[in-house]
């Protein structure tokens, strides 16, 4: 997949190599950019060590190559990093394929969801009540933003922000749905049905082969 078979693409990898292609930066520069220009929103930056660990690995790969080291009183030495034709390269192939090949992900949400009879319809609608006021406030967020927060940029540096509302607001909405289902009792559990489930599935008896 990557011309440095060394290296596995990530998002926070793609990310250095992104903010790289426009200017030589030093890590904090790096992660104050990411900040400014909304990456935190796709990408993990907030722990400063897996952006160093990152940065490290690309370079120990050849995609990045140090271009001077910054002395000044009053910071510490900052080592400036730039881009190099491997990263460029590397860049354009993960982006790509990133961008044309869903990827099969495993978020923790969907997997709460699979196990959330365990804690019962009304714990359940409280927690999810939680959820969706966050996802309104997130959504409202959106709104703002794209509405006229980010207005001086071209359409394609918001791409991101888009694809986020747009995911928000469907998630938003069927979490509505289920809320109102909880409320109403259309939806709803014991654990004497979850028992009888599983029972009358047992009898199937899928996993029993027939010997050759």
């Amino acid at each position: 997949m990557s011309p440095s078979p060394g290296i596995r693409p990530s998002p926070l990898a793609l990310t250095v190599l992104a903010m790289l292609a426009y200017e030589p930066l030093h890590p904090y520069r790096m992660q104050r950019l990411m900040q400014l220009w909304g990456k935190d929103r796709v990408v993990n930056i907030g722990a400063r060590a897996n952006l160093y660990r990152t940065i490290n690995r690309l370079h120990e790969a050849g995609l990045i190559t140090v271009r001077q080291t910054e002395r000044d009183q009053q910071y510490p030495e900052r080592t400036v990093y730039e881009l190099t034709e491997e990263g460029r390269a590397a860049s354009h192939e993960w982006l790509t394929e990133m961008l044309s090949a869903p990827r099969h992900e495993f978020p923790e949400f969907p997997a709460a969801l699979s196990f959330t009879m365990l804690l019962g319809p009304q714990k359940t609608l409280e927690v999810l009540e939680r959820r969706a006021t966050v996802l309104a406030e997130t959504l409202a967020g959106l709104d703002h933003d794209l509405a006229g927060g980010y207005d001086h940029l071209p359409r394609v540096t918001m791409l991101e922000t888009e694809y986020l509302r747009a995911v928000t607001a469907a998630e938003l909405t069927w979490l509505t749905g289920v809320v109102d289902d909880l409320r109403g009792g259309v939806l709803g559990w014991t654990y004497e049905e979850l028992a009888a489930a599983v029972d009358d599935d047992a009898t199937g008896d899928p996993d029993t082969e027939t010997p050759a």
